[in-house]
Order: C-alpha cells, then sequence, then structure tokens
C-alpha cells in the first residue's frame, strides 16, 4: 500500500514539472513577442554605387536597422550627399564612412587613391593593351628594357626588374572590374604607387622602353633577380655579375689558366761531328784442300751497329 501510493506521488510531480516548463516557455515566448525590439535609422544605399560616383540624395534612403548600428554608419542623408565612393556599395547595404572619399575630395579616379599615394600613367604596348590581362586591383611587376649608361658593349639590352607587387588602379577610363571579366583593348594604365616610385616610373618611362608582368595577388613575396642581358641569352648565362659581365663569360670556378706563350730560345752552337769508328776487322777462315792451305776473309757485319 506504501509503495503505491510513493508510486503516484512521485508520478504526479513529474508530470507537473512537466507541464511547468512547458508553460513557462509558452509564456515567456509571447511575453517577448509582444515586446518592441529596438531599431535604429541609419543611411543605405538605394542602389549599386560603383567606385567614382559621386553620392546624391536620390543614391541613398534611410532605414531602419535592429539591434546596434555598424561603426561608421550615418543617420543622416545629409553626411553623405556629394562624398565620392571609394569601394562598391551595393543596394540596401548600409553606406559606411571607410566606403567614401573624404568630404571635398570629389569623384573618379582621385577620389580611389589613398592618403600618402599616387597614381602613375603608363603606357602599355599592344600586347598587354589588347589582351586586357590588367585590370584595376590587380597585381604586376615592372621591367625595363634598355641600355645602362657606361655598359658593357658585349651585353647588350639590358632588362631589370625595378618595381613589384604594384597595384593596377585603374585600365585606361575603367576604374572597377568588368563584371563578365571581358577583355578591353587600352593604351595606359593607372598604378598605384609611393612619391619615390613615382620618380622611378618617370624616369624610366621616358629613358626606357616599360613591360608589365602580371603576378599572382597573394603572392607578397619580393624577389631578387639580378636581370639578363641579350649575351645571356646566346651563351646559357644566368644574369648579369657584380662587375656587369655575364656570368657565363667569367671564368669557372676550378679551371686551368691559359698557359704563357714559351719564349724563344737563343739558337746553341753548331756541334762538331765525331770521326766515324774504325772498320771492325774482318774474319779469317782457313780452308784445306788435302794438304794445300787457303785463307779466305769476310767482313765483319755483327759489329756494325
Amino acid at each position: 500500500m506504501n509503495r503505491r501510493f510513493i508510486t503516484v506521488l512521485v508520478f504526479a510531480l513529474v508530470v507537473s514539472a512537466i507541464a511547468s516548463v512547458v508553460l513557462y516557455r509558452l509564456i515567456s515566448a509571447r511575453v517577448t513577442a509582444t515586446q518592441p525590439v529596438p531599431s535604429t535609422k541609419i543611411v543605405v544605399a538605394s542602389r549599386n554605387l560603383d567606385i567614382g560616383t559621386l553620392v546624391s540624395s536620390s543614391d541613398v534612403t534611410t532605414s531602419d536597422f535592429t539591434g546596434a548600428p555598424p561603426a561608421g554608419s550615418f543617420r543622416n542623408v545629409e553626411d553623405v550627399v556629394g562624398r565620392g565612393v571609394v569601394s562598391p556599395i551595393y543596394s540596401g547595404e548600409a553606406v559606411l564612412d571607410s566606403r567614401l572619399a573624404a568630404r571635398g575630395a570629389g569623384a573618379g579616379l582621385a577620389a580611389t587613391i589613398p592618403p600618402g599615394m599616387r597614381a602613375v600613367a603608363i603606357r602599355v604596348n599592344d600586347v598587354v593593351g589588347v589582351s586586357g590581362f590588367v585590370l584595376p586591383g590587380m597585381r604586376v611587376d615592372v621591367l625595363i628594357d634598355g641600355v645602362p649608361p657606361q655598359g658593357s658593349p658585349a651585353l647588350g639590352t639590358l632588362t631589370k626588374t625595378i618595381l613589384q607587387n604594384i597595384e593596377v588602379l585603374s585600365a585606361g577610363p575603367n576604374i572597377q572590374r568588368d563584371a563578365e571579366g571581358k577583355p578591353v583593348s587600352v593604351g595606359v594604365v593607372n598604378l598605384l604607387v609611393t612619391p619615390e616610385q613615382a620618380e622611378t616610373l618617370s624616369l624610366a618611362s621616358n629613358e626606357t622602353k616599360i613591360q608589365l608582368v602580371l603576378r599572382n595577388p597573394l603572392d607578397k613575396e619580393i624577389a631578387k633577380t639580378p636581370g639578363t642581358a641579350v649575351a645571356n641569352l646566346f651563351n646559357g648565362g644566368s644574369g648579369i655579375g657584380a662587375a656587369g659581365v655575364p656570368r657565363a663569360a667569367a671564368a669557372k670556378p676550378g679551371a686551368a689558366a691559359p698557359r704563357p706563350a714559351r719564349k724563344a730560345s737563343a739558337p746553341s752552337p753548331p756541334q762538331e761531328k765525331a770521326a766515324p769508328p774504325p772498320p771492325p776487322p774482318p774474319i779469317t777462315v782457313e780452308v784445306y784442300h788435302g794438304t794445300k792451305k787457303s785463307e779466305a776473309k769476310f767482313a765483319n757485319q755483327e759489329a756494325n751497329p
């Protein structure tokens, strides 16, 4: 009797606990749904805004943003009107201060240049221009071809890398990538460089021939190249030595030095000929015919040298 009572009591307690939890969750959800969620009005783009666009009042609007507003957002439309776009802003996206140029900087290419940097226009050849592989945002190396002053005539034209990992700011009048990735024929590209690099590029474009080499944007390593010359194309060299001489033309380590020319010695005085040795005595042979005796003489051939 007591065991049955205890079992019923435990079962009732478990059921009541489960019912209490379910009821508590239902009431909490209803109360939360009835409470208003705080929101803030921020400025968002009413259409897609490309790089270089000058923001007007029709390009932006205000919208409710639930929760804490993002850092750098604006509350009033007047704060963004008249500023240039330096990074693409999509429709419905919050307009942030980092996506806009400083007030008074204007729009276009100049607004996309960061403080302390310069944009230098470089004329490209037909291969680079027509191929269209140099697009805004890509990274390139700058090579020059020319004859260095006081260079060795045996080297010929020298090719040297002068700048590496340079960002392409624009390709011709286009300052943003083509959405379809189609090549566009351009004759001039703008590179984003420092003031010192701008001086180097200006001098190189006037005195030498410039070639751009495309590189992986994730590759940040600066390669140390010795440069190469026309002479290396024919003698199998691997760059220019410290003295400006092709490496293949330099003496190989361990190679034997050329022998000096042997000086002509003075002619020796003529020597007197020695007198020939006397002829060897003949060989005498005695021949007997019965009681008669005779001698025969033969030349001694064995004694001759």
